[in-house]
């Protein structure tokens, strides 16, 4: 997987698959950088929280299971070990289980993780090892999606399999079908619509650039500086009812 927001920071990093070579940027709403709110009791992100390389939830597809279409981002994951990562890191993952999210009537896989290389990836093998060896932290992580738009004004998200969540063969099937969303995507099988297919490593992409034309790229955006001051509630704690 590819970190996009270590656990308990609260900007919200996303690859940004508009843009060439898809970095990791803030989102921006209404021209401001957003935050999560630390939704009580939980303090930002509850996991590592990012995505795996090579999936595509295509938005023109309806999943048979959930009934509803893709989210046209890459699988999300959530990654439960013990290390906070950082920003940018690509690890090597154990894949659990995986919940559905219905985030505005699209299909927003969350798929649970954990590092191969923590001290106990050993001991998980199922979603239920998870449940076992981390009480709470699945009925958490179902509150935490259920509640971190509610502080924007927006209703509470939604889920399909009434919040349950399904096994490590049920995971492996949605990273496999949208791995050949993605497939179909990158070799232009698919509409990309504004999707950037810009690439260096894919053989036979019609998207594949030269690893100069990449450089140029990268050498193109505005250089690195200070960010902007940080909201002075971002620190503060959400309380609100659930409906």
């Amino acid at each position: 997987m590819i970190v996009e927001v270590p656990r308990w920071t609260n900007a919200k990093m996303e690859i940004a698959t508009k843009e060439p070579l898809n970095p990791i940027k803030q989102d921006i709403k209404k021209g401001n950088m957003r935050f999560v709110a630390n939704v009580f009791p939980h303090k930002g992100y509850i996991w590592n929280y990012g995505a795996l390389p090579q999936t595509w939830e295509d938005p023109t597809h309806t999943d048979e299971s959930t009934g509803c279409r893709g989210d046209n981002d890459p699988v999300d994951v959530c990654e439960i070990g013990a290390k906070v990562c950082s920003r940018g890191d690509v690890i090597r993952v154990k894949v659990l289980g995986v919940l559905a999210l219905i985030d505005e009537g699209e299909t927003d896989w969350k798929i649970i993780a954990i590092n191969i290389d923590d001290p106990e990836a050993s001991s998980f093998k199922n979603i239920d090892d998870v449940r076992r060896l981390k009480p709470g932290y699945l009925e958490a992580s179902v509150d935490w999606f259920r509640q971190y738009k509610v502080p924007d004004g927006k209703p509470e998200n939604q889920f399909a399999f009434n919040s349950e969540f399904k096994d490590k063969d049920f995971a492996i099937g949605v990273i496999e079908s949208t791995h050949s969303f993605w497939k179909a995507l990158v070799t232009k099988k698919s509409s990309a619509g504004e999707v950037n297919c810009t690439n260096t490593t894919v053989c036979h992409s019609p998207f594949q650039c030269t690893e100069a034309h990449a450089k140029a790229l990268v050498e193109a955006m505005p250089a690195f500086g200070a960010g902007g001051s940080v909201p002075v509630d971002v620190d503060q704690w959400w309380y609100g009812k659930k409906n």
